[in-house]
């Protein structure tokens, strides 16, 4: 691959693509770069490259010949290499949002040349009549598109052949799949009183791939619930986890099923609430309370079902024939993580049949249930209450309860 940098300052530019990883890359030939200084292309005797902006404004606007003539040599050079016509990337506050899949589609191009801007921009003519794309790597203004095109370059660069000792060494990062990377850890296994998480320490690569896979998931869904909400979109639940010997669904019936149910729905509703609630509602959720709760709504249609692991409930769901609704859905802290909410979630739907678009309801600060109905089928279908502290006395936090349908085929 060859890269060019059309810029003020190549020195700069050089300078960072001939050190560290790219710059050994960069002695072993495997990808070539040049860095263009744009004086060199200026016809006027002062070495100008901008002036003042038509319409009047403050700064400096740079001049479209000597960036015109810069990407005329570039081009020429390709040919003269046998290269495809480079692919022309102006770097601009106003460009399209960078990110690593941006960073894999320009990595296929043989040649790419990143323009820097300066001053107040480029004058639009330039870009109209050269530019195939603009990128902007952030919402933030830079004082050049120096280090916004060094970005670029070392993205771009570093997924060419041989450049890192091991493809993995990027797949397994932050964005490759659309999630942030998990922790990492090295010696001393024990600093400061904080040791090595013990499953890094089993030789297990079963169990660390499942651990690793769990940590980037929570750490995306949590930090950047924007690119989590895509990965769900993206990578559905397309194979659930087995029914395990000794695990079952058991209708609620009797008095002792009862009372289990009562205990799990206050737990889990406590446990979804307590960030969003008032201690005065939360001190609601007795078991007593609940179980009254779950009677009234057995008598308008509802049905509700136990999940048991060797004789022990861990789980509950309730569906509503009437209505085609399913809700209810807890798991006791000590089940998570085991993907029984997604079997008991699963269960509940094909408990619906008459239904083929049953609808659930979450609140949209439970990002862990959201997160999992997304990548079952469930799609947004509105919002069914707002709970506002300034209206509603049992809310500390305001929060949407969202209406979900299911849209899966």
């Amino acid at each position: 691959m060859r890269i060019d940098i059309v810029t003020l300052f190549p020195e700069l530019c050089d300078s960072f693509l001939s050190a560290s990883i790219l710059g050994r890359a960069r002695a072993k030939n495997l990808f070539e770069a040049h860095c263009h200084q744009i004086r060199d292309y200026t016809t006027n005797k002062q070495k100008q490259t901008d002036d003042y902006p038509y319409g009047g404004g403050c700064g400096m606007v740079l001049y479209a010949q000597p960036i015109a003539d810069c990407l005329r040599e570039v081009q020429r050079q390709c040919a003269e290499q046998g290269r495809a016509k480079p692919h022309v990337v102006f770097l601009t506050a106003a460009g399209h949002p960078y990110n690593e899949e941006a960073a894999k589609r320009l990595a296929q191009y043989d040649a790419v040349t990143l323009v820097c801007g300066h001053y107040e921009g480029i004058d639009e003519r330039v870009i109209e009549a050269f530019g195939d794309e603009e990128i902007s790597i952030g919402d933030y203004v830079l004082t050049g598109g120096e280090l916004a095109s060094l970005v670029v370059a070392d993205s771009v660069l570093r997924l060419q052949p041989g450049v890192l000792a091991e493809e993995r060494g990027y797949q397994d990062e932050s964005y490759w799949d659309g999630l942030l990377e998990y922790p990492q850890y090295t010696r001393p296994e024990v600093w400061e009183g904080r040791a090595v998480p013990p499953v890094l320490l089993t030789g297990d690569h079963q169990k660390i791939d499942a651990w690793r896979g769990q940590q980037s998931r929570t750490r995306t869904r949590l930090r950047r619930p924007d690119l989590y909400e895509q990965w769900c979109d993206t990578h559905p639940l397309t194979e659930l986890p087995k029914w395990k010997r000794g695990e079952n669904m058991r209708l609620v019936k009797n008095d002792e099923q009862w009372d289990l149910a009562a205990r799990l729905f206050a737990e889990g509703r406590y446990a979804v609430c307590e960030e969003v609630c008032t201690p005065l509602y939360l001190d609601t959720l007795t078991p007593e309370h609940c179980r009254e709760e779950l009677q009234q709504e057995r008598q308008n249609g509802w049905a509700f079902y136990l999940h048991y692991t060797k004789n022990e409930a861990d789980g509950m769901v309730g569906v509503c024939h009437k209505t085609g609704q399913i809700s209810h859905l807890f798991v006791t802290a000590a089940a998570r993580g085991k993907g029984i909410g997604s079997k008991m979630l699963d269960f509940a739907r094909k408990k619906l049949p008459e239904h083929p678009h049953p609808t659930l309801t979450v609140l949209d600060t439970n990002t862990r249930a959201l997160a999992l109905y997304r990548r079952m089928g469930w799609r947004p279908a509105g919002v069914e209450a707002v709970y506002d502290p300034a209206t509603d006395p049992t809310s500390a936090a305001y929060c949407q309860e969202l209406k979900l349908r299911y849209e899966a085929q």
